[in-house]
């Protein structure tokens, strides 16, 4: 653990001192060997892309699920420079800098979270996801962050010192959702990150396929009276970025709460698909999106 920790404490040194260029030269390397010597990510990636992708030829489909290993590192990379910059004094100065029209969506997000009273932000983990909670910050949204708990206790209390010191509350995606429902009542906005199999999801169309994914955004919604918002934040080719953020997605009369819980939920599906098909060089196509569960019961049968 100690080991693993100066490690990766030591990367996010070196990316402090370093351009973005040699950034982008270090991702692209550990990227390119992530993806020939690890066969089964390179597999998952390649079986989700030309399922997902159908129309794509199949060099195409090679390039992109490489790209998507480099966007990978670029990530980590990328957010340990920036950290500093966005807890600094001028950080939204440095938003208008960097970002293609980030300030004004968020913006807009602000809006929609002021006028709904806190929202359910949601993202896939397509370009920088880490980046998002400090914008959100930034901006003026009081945002809790549901997080998986890692296994190095050294890392995790790295992490949630840097992710804090911004203002967001983290909480652990184990048994988080009545803290959830607790921080909507309190005016404020949660991020999720959704897009991940689970056991305890619904199976919903996902680029033309059923995967299991939670319903705890869409139980938000129609509990709360809360609207759900897709936002991204993705690269750009000369080091910027593009931003996104979804109308919201609001629940709407029903008669059965189960059907409106999977009508919500593949709505958010479908939001987060249309940003991923902009830019699919940027998504997490390693993990097993489409993983089944032997035994699995129907959602509230």
């Amino acid at each position: 653990m100690i080991i693993e920790y100066a490690a990766v404490y030591s990367i996010m040194l070196f990316s402090n001192l370093v351009s973005l260029r040699i950034i982008y030269m270090i991702s692209w390397c550990l990227g390119n060997m992530l993806y020939l010597l690890v066969a089964r990510r390179r597999k998952i990636a390649l079986e989700n892309l030309r399922n997902a992708l159908l129309n794509e030829p199949e060099r195409q489909i090679r390039k992109i699920a490489r790209k998507s290993c480099q966007s990978f590192f670029l990530t980590f990379l990328e957010s340990a420079k920036s950290f500093h910059l966005l807890t600094a004094p001028n950080a939204l100065d440095k938003i208008r800098n960097t970002a293609e029209d980030l300030e004004e969506l968020f913006l807009k997000a602000k809006r929609i979270h002021d006028e709904s009273k806190g929202c359910i932000f949601v993202t896939p983990h397509l370009g920088n996801w880490e980046l998002l909670p400090y914008v959100s910050s930034v901006v003026g949204i009081p945002l809790v962050v549901v997080v998986r708990p890692l296994d190095n206790l050294y890392l995790e209390k790295l992490f949630y010192a840097k992710r804090s010191a911004s203002g967001q509350i983290i909480i652990p995606k184990r048994n988080a959702f009545f803290v959830l429902q607790e921080t909507l009542q309190q005016g404020k906005s949660i991020g999720m990150l959704p897009d991940q199999s689970t056991m305890k999801g619904v199976s919903v169309n996902f680029f033309g396929r059923k995967a299991t994914t939670t319903p705890v955004p869409a139980i938000l919604a129609i509990a709360r009276k809360r609207p759900i918002v897709v936002v991204a934040c993705c690269r750009r080719n000369d080091y910027r970025f593009e931003g996104f953020v979804s109308d919201p997605i609001w629940s709407e009369a029903y008669t059965s709460e189960k059907a409106e819980i999977f009508r919500l939920t593949e709505e958010m599906n479908r939001q987060m698909e249309s940003i991923i098909r902009k830019y699919p060089e940027q998504y997490l196509w390693m993990h097993n999106r489409w993983k089944t569960y032997q035994g699995k019961k129907d959602f509230m049968a």
